[in-house]
């Protein structure tokens, strides 16, 4: 029968920690803390530096707390005398060697990973989010059994990485879908493993997309917080530090601060021309400078500024649409949501139904994206025109070509 840590446990206590706590800063479940507590398992050679990190000691004084404990008080006591420091490092040293040299993942798989990824995310715009979910939660499965295999100290920081850019794709997807439980779930494992890696940008984009997600849900003074804080964590001059700033202005313009959202757009439109255009524009994650022009369209038309129709309209003529609706990008069905917003606002509702049951035909508007819809049928309703009654038949259409989806 395994014999329990007592050792383990009481320094865990010594430093404040709970099981629940502990279990959190090193991403895993509250029972694996616990089992190894119990003596029944040991830690992941990966998981080691972390853990040892976490209870302020080294790699071997980490080892004595997992070993058996025939004797109750031993190397972490001040009052026992201890090995000299100097071969602790040196011990320290040889063992972080043997792990460095040993792996079971290999530099080909992670390349492979690091492609996949970023294929899935230039494939975003276009493919439907629901098709995509599939293949990015396939991945991310896979991700996570690697996490078991042995592995170099530099591979587990890589797969950190891999792992947490496919956790954020798929929080994306879930927002997009409505699914906001498992939005959330995705994005507190993305930023984990972020953390766990020391990657800023990732953290960013997390904040930034999940003030996405509140926004969706009506919480724009949330959402403006959260796109604050993306911004703090960016990189200089990065894709996620000008989408985040663009998310702010987006935010500020459903609360009506009306100098705060064209101040943003002034910036993000400053930054987007230093970026200059990215090697791959259609990627998700990397900032192209087209979409300043849609960002002002949309930010524009929430504000209730006139000048969001001229904005719209050359979107819509950059992105040349084809005359099949069904092909269109998901930025052509925003662009002609945002050109019906603005064409109620000058009282043209003639022209706002059109543009708005091109865009709710066309199947490119997600899900987290009808009750932009909504708002140009509820605006055709008030005026109690004709063609109120078949745009909302439209929308109800689109609304139920996917089923409403639980967390």
């Amino acid at each position: 029968m395994a014999e329990r840590r007592r050792e383990f446990t009481e320094r865990r206590k010594a430093l404040g920690f709970t099981q629940e706590s502990l279990s959190q800063g090193l991403g895993v479940d509250r029972s694996t803390v616990a089992r190894w507590e119990s003596g029944k398992v040991d830690p992941q050679d990966w998981q080691r530096p972390t853990l040892a990190k976490f209870l302020q000691v080294t790699l071997i004084e980490l080892d004595s707390l997992l070993s058996a404990e025939a004797n109750p008080k031993h190397s972490l006591d001040e009052n026992t005398p201890t090995t000299p420091p100097e071969y602790d490092d040196e011990l320290e040293a040889l063992e972080l060697a043997r792990r460095v040299s040993s792996s079971d993942v290999g530099k080909e798989t992670l390349e492979r990973l690091e492609l996949t990824f970023h294929d899935l995310a230039i494939k975003y715009p276009t493919v439907a989010p629901q098709a995509l979910l599939g293949q990015v939660r396939k991945y991310a499965f896979y991700v996570s059994g690697l996490m078991d295999a042995k592995k170099t100290l530099a591979e587990h920081q890589q797969l950190l990485v891999i792992g947490g850019w496919f956790s954020l794709l798929g929080a994306t997807l879930h927002i997009d879908l409505n699914q906001q439980g498992a939005a959330a779930a995705r994005l507190r494992t993305a930023a984990t493993l972020a953390r766990h890696a020391g990657n800023s940008e990732i953290q960013a984009w997390c904040f930034e997309t999940d003030a996405w997600r509140v926004l969706t849900n009506g919480d724009y003074s949330e959402a403006a917080a959260l796109s604050e804080t993306a911004q703090q964590l960016a990189p200089a001059g990065s894709s996620v530090e000008i989408q985040s700033l663009a998310q702010q202005g987006r935010a500020f313009a459903r609360l009506g601060y009306s100098a705060e959202t064209y101040a943003a757009i002034d910036r993000v439109q400053a930054l987007s021309a230093a970026m200059g255009t990215p090697n791959q524009p259609e990627h998700h994650f990397q900032y192209d400078p087209a979409k300043s022009l849609a960002y002002a369209a949309t930010t524009l038309a929430w504000l209730g500024d006139p000048a969001a129709e001229a904005y719209a309209r050359e979107v819509i003529s950059r992105l040349s649409p084809s005359e099949d609706i069904r092909k269109w990008p998901r930025r052509m069905a925003s662009a002609n949501i945002d050109l019906a917003l603005s064409l109620v606002a000058t009282n043209r509702l003639d022209e706002a139904c059109d543009s708005a049951q091109h865009a709710m035909l066309s199947g490119r508007v997600a899900p987290s994206n009808h009750w932009r819809a909504l708002e140009v049928v509820r605006a055709v309703e008030a005026r109690r025109i004709s063609d109120a009654r078949d745009l909302r038949e439209v929308y109800e259409g689109m609304r139920l070509q996917i089923e409403p989806a639980g967390d």
